[in-house]
């Protein structure tokens, strides 16, 4: 049986921008995307992937939407709002996240957040992203913020370790207080296409999330062809992923604007053939206010404006913040500040 045959498809002349915008305007809660049958046949059907075209359309995005002034600094605060602020180094300590969980709840000097008029706006990350060992120490430093934890599971970032490993990890996240899970996939099952063994990987790995919400990384360097991250993003959305990330940061090439261009046209796909909205996290490489604001004017092209929320769209980093708030001083004062004035993320 076919896709088609087995979900009600979004009428055509409905952009899903447009239908996201519409639902969110209703205040409907975002539905989590239950999954669905692995249908093979959808896959492939599904058309080869043009790189150089990706990489056309990226560059034009980017050359065509200059966002300066007041705008510029709106679009930064943003970023802020859509930030995973990330330590995953082998060096981190119970003390390194504390500071990083402070960092978190004040993420902006507050004499710049009184300039900017944003003092009582409680601008701050969505979340913090952590190895699981420190899981409980961040969710403790950030009880009652709204900030939440997410914990990097089964096995990051190669995720080779043996599948009952990688699903225990992940219950003990959870048992510690994570309410948002990234896991990685072993890249070797979509380089030789095993698509049910994927897809039972990651079923199990969203059963073992429980409420936690699942964030798949495909590590999109390591998969070589746009064809490859498209086919991923496509089985990992079908077996219920809330999100698809590009990369663990670890790999030589990691998120870029052709391929994540490749994953929200799967996300679209998904959304008109299912009715079900599925997030996007770029990491890896992002770490400059620029970078941040090309990615914003990606997803507001490409999948409309509900897609520019915390529930939808998340930034995976460790230094764009610094540079952020050094735009943002510069917006206010006309001179770029020295990075030892921010409090490092």
């Amino acid at each position: 049986m076919r896709l088609r045959d087995t979900v009600t498809p979004f009428p055509a002349r409905v952009a899903p921008g447009d239908a996201a915008a519409n639902q969110a305007a209703r205040g409907d809660a975002l539905p989590r995307n239950p999954g669905m049958p692995l249908d093979l046949g959808f896959l492939d059907s599904m058309r080869a992937v043009n790189r150089s075209a990706l990489e056309r359309r990226a560059a034009t995005l980017t050359k065509r939407r200059s966002i300066k002034g007041d705008n510029q600094a709106a679009w930064l605060l943003r970023s802020i709002a859509l930030m995973d602020l990330t330590t995953l180094n082998s060096n981190d300590t119970d003390d390194r996240v504390r500071r990083l969980c402070a960092k978190a709840l004040n993420p902006l000097r507050a004499d710049l957040a009184r300039a900017l008029g944003v003092a009582d706006a409680r601008i701050r990350p969505a979340a913090v992203c952590v190895y699981h060992p420190f899981v409980a120490t961040a969710v403790e430093a950030l009880k009652g913020s709204g900030v939440h934890v997410a914990a990097v599971s089964t096995a990051f970032p190669h995720g080779l370790a043996p599948l009952s490993t990688r699903l225990a990890e992940i219950a003990a996240s959870v048992a510690d207080g994570a309410d948002e899970i990234d896991v990685v996939i072993p890249r070797g099952l979509v380089h030789e296409a095993r698509w049910p063994e994927l897809y039972e990987e990651i079923r199990a790995m969203r059963e073992a999330c429980g409420e936690a919400h699942l964030k798949v990384i495909l590590g999109t360097g390591d998969l070589a062809t746009t064809r490859n991250v498209t086919l991923a993003s496509m089985v990992a959305m079908m077996a219920g992923a809330d999100f698809i990330k590009t990369s663990t940061g670890k790999e030589s090439v990691n998120a870029t604007l052709p391929v994540g261009l490749a994953m929200v046209r799967a996300i679209r796909a998904y959304f008109e053939a299912t009715g079900f909205l599925i997030g996007f996290k770029p990491a890896g490489g992002i770490s400059t206010a620029k970078v941040s604001l090309d990615w914003l004017v990606l997803i507001k092209e490409e999948l409309g404006r509900r897609w520019l929320e915390p529930d939808l769209f998340r930034f995976g980093a460790s230094s764009l913040l610094t540079d952020i708030e050094r735009q943002l001083e510069h917006h206010v004062s006309g001179r770029y500040s020295a990075a030892h004035r921010h409090a490092m993320a």
